[in-house]
C-alpha cells in the first residue's frame, strides 16, 4: 500500500510546485514595485517557502508541520539548486542543448530529486501516524 501512495504524493508535490511558483511570482512582483529586486526576490521565496511546507505536509504527505521540519525544509530548495545546476550544465555544455530550454529540462528531472529529499524530511522514520 505504502508504494501506491508515491506516484499520488509525487504528482501532488508536482502540482504544489505550480502552484508555488505563481505564490512565488505574484509577491515578487508586488514586492519588486517597493523593493530592489534582491530584496524582492528573498521575500517572495520566504513566503512562497513556506506556503509550499504547509501545502505540501497537508496534500503531499499528510503529516503534522513540526519546527523542526520547516527549519529543514529550505533543503529541498538547495536539493532542487543542485540539481538543476548540474542539469544545466550537462544539457548545454555536454549536450549542447540551447541555454534558452535547458532550465526547463533540467527543472523537471529535478524533480524526482527535491521530491525525495522533501520526503525524507516530511516523513522521517521515527514520524507518528500520519494526519488524515
Amino acid at each position: 500500500m505504502r508504494s501506491s501512495l508515491v506516484p499520488r504524493q509525487m504528482l501532488t508535490f508536482a502540482v504544489i510546485g505550480v502552484v508555488n511558483t505563481g505564490t512565488y511570482y505574484g509577491p515578487y512582483l508586488v514586492f519588486l514595485t517597493r523593493f530592489p529586486y534582491l530584496v524582492a526576490h528573498i521575500l517572495a521565496t520566504a513566503i512562497s517557502m513556506t506556503g509550499s511546507f504547509f501545502l505540501n505536509a497537508r496534500f503531499t504527505y499528510r503529516t503534522r508541520p513540526t519546527l523542526r521540519k520547516f527549519l529543514l525544509f529550505p533543503l529541498t530548495n538547495a536539493a532542487n539548486f543542485l540539481s538543476t545546476t548540474a542539469g544545466v550544465y550537462v544539457l548545454v555544455d555536454l549536450l549542447h542543448f540551447s541555454s534558452r530550454f535547458a532550465p526547463l529540462l533540467a527543472s523537471l528531472a529535478a524533480i524526482p530529486v527535491t521530491f525525495v529529499v522533501s520526503r525524507r524530511i516530511m516523513l522521517p522514520k521515527a514520524d507518528p501516524a500520519p494526519i488524515a
